[in-house]
């Protein structure tokens, strides 16, 4: 039989002493603020005036015929509504079945 390998022989690990654990304490309290139950202020009012600056009234038409959201839909998607407006054209008797499904 093969001999077995040992494995090797783990490292002890080392503990900190007490003046270590101390620094360390002392640097954490450093670097991190103190935490409040509460925000400091209140954050709605501020998003609410962002809003308003850049609202600008826009026809529903605009927005959705705008290049920016033609341009979100893929290829695929227009090839689609492009089959079933000529399916519809061609087989006007089949809308109930092109309903049913959608």
């Amino acid at each position: 039989m093969p001999e077995q390998e040992k494995p090797e022989q783990e490292k002890p690990e080392q503990e900190m002493n007490e003046p270590e654990q101390k620094r360390l304490a002392d640097l954490l309290k450093r670097s991190l603020t103190p935490m409040t139950a509460e925000l400091d202020r209140d954050l709605w009012p501020k998003m609410l005036r962002r809003f308003d600056q850049n609202a600008r009234p826009r026809k529903w038409v605009a927005v959705l015929f705008s290049p920016a959201a033609l341009a979100a839909v893929p290829w695929f998607d227009w090839a689609l509504l492009a089959a079933v407006i000529v399916g519809v054209f061609l087989f006007p008797k089949a809308i109930p079945i092109w309903l049913y499904h959608f």
